[in-house]
């Protein structure tokens, strides 16, 4: 099949030829995130990609990965070293003070010049030399550009939840440190609680868990991406998948729990050792994140005498001493601590180590972060703000939200000058996907290194070249239609999209969520997606995202269907009772064939949901706990099988021998609604 030509025509970039500079707000190259100051140096004898990709054989493997892959994927190879077009590649250093992650990139017809401060400026020189690529006249071509560009914040770090369900192979890690690196983030965060292997500590990790030797393999491999590789251990709250078995259980605030009780001197050995281990394995990570954020159940159990004497303001601001200056005396990183538990007791803040970086977390759509930003900067602290990404207990992310938000929240961070973005993904249900998470981490990323705001619309514009390496408008669509989706779920009874998919659509809860929702109106809008994205040819680049973007269209139709067949299923089923005197068979057994083929339709939806949802899973993520999450979609398939059973059984034991049909709710053996009673007067 051919490849459609990526980008705009070079000569329309070029604007219409011309060899003056153009002004920056004109120069629109299409990457992301966008350079600060561009400059079309004009010409149509630009260099041809694979001449400067034969030319980076020299450079450093690291950022021949990164253009190369790129350039491969999108069908440039190396041109044969006979080709009369030779282009140098060099590079220098940058004139001045700065910032160390500057660059300038110039690209001439026969050079394409570097200049940077550091290495690091040099790796982001070439991750926008690698989006410049693109195709016109048949041949790939650089356009003869003059680029000067510098991150607005220092750190812009990804923070992956990686213990309540999805937890990535050693490749799928390495993929996502690449990706972000290309994108020019700087730094990758496992959120742990449970999964580190501890040889000290076995009992608590999945069977596959993260072992040492994993954490230095990861730690060595961002670092050749300029990544920091910052482990986060939680230490005091979130702790259950620990505190659940016996050895560890009388550490526990309350039986069984969560919170690690500050009473119980071992559950902060416990604590230490696994901080230790796991700094031995990542000895030079900048930072370490001792997490307690939430520790809700403080004081309710082994600890209530010390709250009572001490408050829990106290206690826990001794924790979090105590915490962060054993960090600080055992390596070089800087401890770092969600802010939400300490930000409600800022008379403490004095007690507290200066090195001590604060995560400020808000996910709410609020019109302000700035109040929460600004107490942590009156305490005297180095801060990153912590936008959501949005995705957990969702189908998909909750786009529109969470670009609103992101963008708000970074660049009121930029205006107060703050250390970093800390940009978190979550997976409280345990199934969601860190592939279907790209689009608000690199709108993220973008926020964090352009200087002025990442305009919305502009992104979306950009996006499926730069990420999916293509110029079929349709994918950003299908973005579009799948978060005008999840838009029209607000206002269901549970929240969020993922939750209403696995209710039960028969439930007497949703009686009138048809009433509620435009059914209809949410699966117009994921088939229009799923239509593309099954029609369309995969892009040449993040394949598997653009296939959990067509599992995602597929699963809010079903979502959708799910409630539509519980009404068609009753509805048809109540025709056959109201026919059922003896006179209109033909009409009841319609009635009870289609309500129990509607069931069936059910089951059949659902089970072809999961190998799309088993390949997905095993692209990303470890085996452990794939199952957990399969046996949902079987468990739906089978309630629905039940159901139409007994949808045959009304009709042969009702219909058939006695000429008596029950009622739907009786022939399902659904609960029956309670009654509204109006309020008395």
């Amino acid at each position: 099949m051919k490849t459609a030509s990526l980008f705009l025509p070079l000569a329309c970039l070029a604007l219409a030829g011309t060899a003056a500079a153009a002004p920056a707000s004109d120069a629109d190259l299409g990457i992301l995130p966008r350079p600060a100051h561009v400059r079309l140096t004009g010409g149509t004898n630009c260099p041809r990609a694979d001449v400067v990709l034969r030319e980076l054989r020299r450079v450093d493997p690291a950022v021949r990965e990164i253009v190369a892959g790129r350039w491969n994927a999108l069908g440039v190879r190396e041109a044969p070293t006979a080709l009369d077009a030779a282009v140098r590649v060099t590079s220098d250093s940058l004139r001045g003070n700065g910032d160390s992650e500057a660059y300038a990139l110039h690209v001439a017809p026969r050079e394409v010049r570097i200049s940077k401060r550091s290495a690091a400026g040099e790796f982001y020189a070439f991750a926008t030399l690698a989006q410049l690529a693109r195709k016109t006249g048949g041949v790939w071509r650089l356009p003869c550009v003059a680029i000067e560009d510098a991150p607005a914040l220092k750190w812009r770090v990804l923070s992956d939840d990686v213990s309540r369900g999805p937890l990535p192979t050693m490749r799928y890690f390495k993929e996502r440190i690449r990706t972000i690196a290309a994108f020019k983030m700087n730094g990758y965060s496992p959120y742990m609680e449970h999964v580190f292997v501890d040889p000290k500590h076995p009992l608590p990790a999945p069977l596959d868990g993260i072992t040492a030797s994993e954490l230095r393999e990861l730690d060595a491999y961002a670092r050749r991406f300029h990544v920091a590789f910052m482990p986060e251990q939680q230490t005091f709250a979130h702790m259950h998948e620990t505190l659940r078995w016996e050895r560890y259980a009388g550490n526990a605030e309350l039986p069984h729990g969560y919170l690690i009780a500050p009473a119980e001197p071992s559950g902060e050995t416990y604590v230490r050792d696994l901080i230790t281990d796991e700094l031995a394995a990542v000895p030079d990570a900048p930072f370490f994140h001792i997490g307690s954020d939430e520790p809700s159940d403080l004081g309710r159990g082994k600890s209530a005498a010390m709250v009572g004497t001490f408050g829990e303001g106290q206690v826990y601001t001794k924790h979090v001493v105590d915490t962060a200056n054993f960090v600080l005396s055992h390596s070089r990183a800087r401890p770092m601590i969600w802010d939400d538990a300490l930000a409600r007791h800022p008379e403490l803040f004095s007690v507290l180590p200066k090195p001590l970086v604060f995560v400020t977390w808000h996910y709410g759509d609020e019109p302000t972060y700035r109040p929460y930003i600004d107490r942590i900067a009156k305490g005297g602290f180095d801060q990153m703000i912590a936008p959501g990404a949005l995705n957990w207990n969702e189908i998909y992310p909750n786009v529109t939200d969470a670009v609103t938000n992101i963008g708000r929240f970074v660049g009121e961070g930029k205006d107060a000058h703050v250390l970093g973005l800390f940009q978190t993904v979550w997976h409280d249900d345990g199934e969601t996907l860190f592939e279907a998470t790209w689009y608000p981490v690199l709108f993220a990323a973008a926020g964090a290194w352009e200087s002025g705001a990442t305009e919305a619309r502009r992104f979306a514009r950009d996006f499926p070249a730069a990420f999916f390496g293509t110029s079929d408008r349709g994918y950003a669509d299908d973005i579009a239609a799948l978060a005008r989706a999840r838009s029209l779920l607000k206002g269901n009874p549970v929240e969020y999209g993922d939750y209403l998919f696995w209710s039960d659509p028969f439930a007497p809860a949703f009686a009138d969520l048809g009433k509620k929702l435009d059914l209809r109106a949410l699966r117009l809008e994921a088939e229009t997606a799923a239509a593309h994205l099954r029609l369309a040819a995969p892009p040449p680049l993040h394949q598997n995202a653009a296939r959990v973007m067509a599992l995602a269209a597929l699963r809010y139709d079903l979502l959708g269907r799910e409630f539509q067949i519980a009404g068609e299923a009753r509805a048809y089923y109540d025709d056959a009772v109201a026919n059922a005197d003896g006179k209109h068979d033909n009409y009841v057994y319609r009635g009870l064939y289609v309500s129990k083929y509607l069931l069936w339709e059910l089951r059949d939806r659902m089970l072809q949901l999961v190998p799309l949802v088993k390949s997905a899973w095993e692209y990303e993520n470890r085996s452990s706990h794939e199952e957990s999450v399969l046996a949902r979609y079987r468990a739906a398939a089978q309630r629905a099988l039940e159901r139409a059973d007994l949808i045959s059984a009304a009709t042969y034991e009702g219909y058939v021998a006695r000429k008596t049909l029950p009622s739907f709710d009786d022939a399902l053996g659904l609960p029956v609604p309670a009654p509204v009673h109006s309020p008395s007067r």
